[in-house]
């Protein structure tokens, strides 16, 4: 018998779930348009980091700006999440997903220091970051070569829609993309085999170099 969803995709389905309430509270308190509601919220603003409201790197990939806004990410969010969380497992999974959205949410506020973001992209670009860290690691590994590829694809396309289409926080994800590739590295994949020493090294000393160098210049 096959298990649930919730029982195989515990974190996926959970940080679904807060994205949603979220929105639901976001809507009751004036609309998840307002940008008074949004910061009240946790959006990101280069200002409020600046006055130590540090939380503020995780919390916008709980809000999003309008109901299309939260359905796209929230489906998105469900198909990679369940991959990553099966390669990856549970915690892995967290730490890739959250972690990815402090280097994109931070590489948002060095480049638009001025606006208000928030969504799951950041997060989301980090788990396809995650998926692209694997296909170049276990290269005897065809399916996941065939589905990285596929990804990274998609990745492209994305970010070539970003460059097209105003109001997208393109920093933002390519932050979160970057991290997330290099977060995969520095948590391993146990399940499916040993990560490179040396990659490994390389992408640890990589991802704390480019957040202290953010951290710095945002602060």
């Amino acid at each position: 018998m096959r298990n649930s969803v919730w029982k195989d995709n515990p974190v996926t389905v959970t940080l679904i779930a807060i994205q949603v309430i979220i929105y639901l509270l976001m809507t009751l308190a004036g609309g998840s348009t307002n940008p008074a509601v949004l910061l009240r919220f946790g959006a990101l603003q280069s200002a409020a980091l600046q006055a130590d409201e540090w939380w503020r790197l995780i919390t916008p990939v709980f809000v999003h700006i309008g109901f299309a806004h939260l359905l796209i990410n929230s489906i998105t969010l469900y198909f990679i999440g369940m991959y990553i969380e099966q390669l990856f497992g549970h915690w892995r999974l967290l730490v890739i997903y959250l972690g990815s959205a402090v280097v994109g949410n931070l590489m948002s506020a060095y480049w638009l220091p001025a606006g208000i973001s928030a969504g799951a992209s950041t997060g989301i670009f980090g788990l396809f970051g995650a998926f692209i860290m694997l296909g170049a690691s276990f290269r005897e590994n065809q399916a996941l070569r065939m589905l990285s590829r596929q990804f990274l694809i998609l990745v492209v396309l994305n970010i070539v829609t970003d460059l097209m289409v105003p109001g997208i926080d393109l920093a933002g994800h390519l932050g979160g993309f970057i991290g997330g590739f290099l977060l995969a590295y520095l948590v391993g994949a146990p399940r499916l085999g040993r990560v490179n020493v040396i990659e490994r090294t390389l992408a640890t000393l990589v991802l704390v170099a480019g957040i202290l160098v953010l951290f710095i210049k945002v602060s």
